[in-house]
């Protein structure tokens, strides 16, 4: 009984999820960050695809760009957040999922943007810029921005264009990159005043402030009990935690001709289809949780269905 009261005694509750990282339990603060419970956002910029812009993937759907009611359908199921970024970190999530593009025929040579099926209405640097200025304001917070499937660089102009990329990620962060060195914790972070941490998936080795690819698991189905079969073998196939993961939660809609089954579907959306499903997905995340360890949590629309603070509680739940 008297365990029990000090256990509960001790148990910290969370205020305010803009800034939980500094509120977590203090034995907690110097654990690998790879051993905390992350929420993140999948697909994190899809919030604001354009549906002027030409169709990037799937490839059977590029050649109807032309035609506004496709690419409306297609925004209407590529959409798998509703909030923007700076809502997104206010509500507490801490890794982004971010697709880079360069858009074919831009007259500026190293603009970038985020894709989902279409491109969005911000370049890259404007976004990375606005996450800087939140990072500075919230110095506590540990954030990861996962940069992977870059669409449009070509042989001709990859390697200038990752260069190009790299060097503004260092000029914006600057010395809130953590470097790819040792294992942080939250403390470390702390301590040296970094709060930004960078995954690229293509080689950067040279640069010491760049952290290779995450690994990604996810369901690659839209069966929600799929999505959990595969992430519990998936989870239990890792064993004892030594590295960053992500777990996703994320539906994926078929490659193939499939897809037209969902978007043919003039009075449902994506949303809809996720809020329907998260809520089981959820439950399922903390039953996993006690079973084996999590680490980051991504899913679609990541502001409902208490998506966040169920996946901070995950790490209060340890010490109960």
């Amino acid at each position: 009984m008297t365990m029990s009261g000090e256990k509960s005694k001790n148990k910290k509750e969370i205020t305010s999820y803009s800034d939980w990282m500094s509120q977590l339990p203090t034995e907690l603060h110097s654990v690998p960050l790879y051993m905390l419970a992350i929420p993140g956002s999948h697909d994190s910029m899809s919030y604001d695809l354009d549906v002027n812009s030409s169709i990037v993937e799937p490839d059977n759907l590029k050649k109807f760009s032309r035609i506004c009611c496709v690419r409306k359908m297609i925004r209407r199921w590529a959409m798998t957040q509703n909030e923007p970024i700076i809502q997104q970190l206010d509500a507490g999530v801490r890794y982004f999922d971010l697709r880079i593009a360069r858009k074919p025929r831009d007259s500026n040579s190293t603009r970038l943007y985020f894709h989902h099926g279409l491109y969005t209405h911000s370049d890259v640097e404007t976004v990375l810029l606005m996450i800087n200025d939140w990072a500075e304001r919230h110095p506590t917070e540990v954030i990861i921005l996962a940069l992977s499937n870059f669409k449009g660089f070509e042989k001709k102009n990859k390697t200038h264009l990752h260069n190009h990329l790299i060097s503004s990620i260092k000029a914006i962060f600057g010395a809130k990159l953590v470097p790819r060195k040792g294992v942080p914790s939250l403390k470390s972070c702390w301590d040296q005043k970094h709060n930004v941490m960078v995954s690229y998936d293509y080689p950067a080795n040279q640069h010491i402030e760049i952290w290779g690819k995450i690994a990604y698991y996810y369901g690659n189905t839209m069966d929600p009990n799929k999505v959990q079969s595969q992430l519990r073998l998936n989870l239990e196939k890792r064993g004892k935690p030594r590295g960053f993961i992500v777990c996703g939660l994320n539906l994926t809609l078929p490659a193939d001709s499939r897809i037209f089954f969902y978007i043919l579907r003039m009075c449902d959306n994506f949303a809809n289809v996720v809020h329907r499903s998260l809520p089981r997905l959820l439950r399922w995340v903390k039953e996993q949780a006690v079973k084996t360890p999590m680490n980051i949590v991504a899913s679609d629309i990541v502001t409902r269905d208490q998506f966040v603070p169920i996946v901070v509680n995950l790490n209060i739940s340890k010490q109960a």
